[in-house]
């Protein structure tokens, strides 16, 4: 595994349509999971109560937005592009969450670059981002979600991740790079 690094947004729109790469696997603990669920106040039961979840599910689950919460740390790992100034979520179309993730489970990103555009006097790099499970083959034909960020100097907007229930994880996610005049 290796980071991608392009000079310019140029460079990475060349790649539309192609895999920039795989993120290193991430292991999701149940003390990750009680932090989220602290940050987030959603302490359902299927994540925080180990002994029922385990019971009734096999193991406690992560949460689908803890989940989507990873995808930049995830994808610091696969991409870089130099010569931006910053880069902001700008938000995420149609996410699925197609699969529960068990505590102790791993995950990683794959990143595929699908277009750039302009948008407010920067760029949006537009991905499809497929969060994995170890051991577990990805379904990519139901999901299409859309993870943003926008760099720019107007508007910014949080990201967003939707979710189902059998197998890996995918996502399709926008983001801006302010591009420096």
């Amino acid at each position: 595994l290796f980071m991608r690094v392009f000079d310019t947004v140029a460079d990475y729109a060349k790649e539309a349509g192609n895999e920039i790469g795989v993120s290193d696997w991430f292991e999701i603990d149940q003390e990750r999971i009680n932090l989220f669920a602290d940050a987030t106040g959603d302490h359902q039961w299927i994540h925080v109560d180990v002994e029922r979840a385990t019971k009734e599910l096999g193991s406690p689950i992560a949460h689908g937005f803890l989940t989507l919460s990873l995808l930049p740390m995830l994808g610091s790992e696969v991409l870089r592009v130099s010569g931006t100034t910053r880069g902001i979520n700008y938000g995420s179309d149609k996410v699925r969450f197609t699969n529960m993730v068990p505590v102790g489970s791993k995950v990683r990103l794959r990143q595929k670059c699908l277009s750039v555009e302009p948008k407010a006097g920067g760029k949006q790099m537009i991905s499809e981002c497929t969060i994995e499970i170890e051991g577990q083959e990805p379904d990519r034909g139901q999901l299409g979600p859309r993870r943003g960020l926008e760099a720019g100097e107007r508007g910014q907007r949080g990201d967003h991740l939707g979710v189902g229930m059998p197998k890996a994880r995918y996502c399709r996610a926008a983001r801006t790079v302010q591009i420096p005049l």
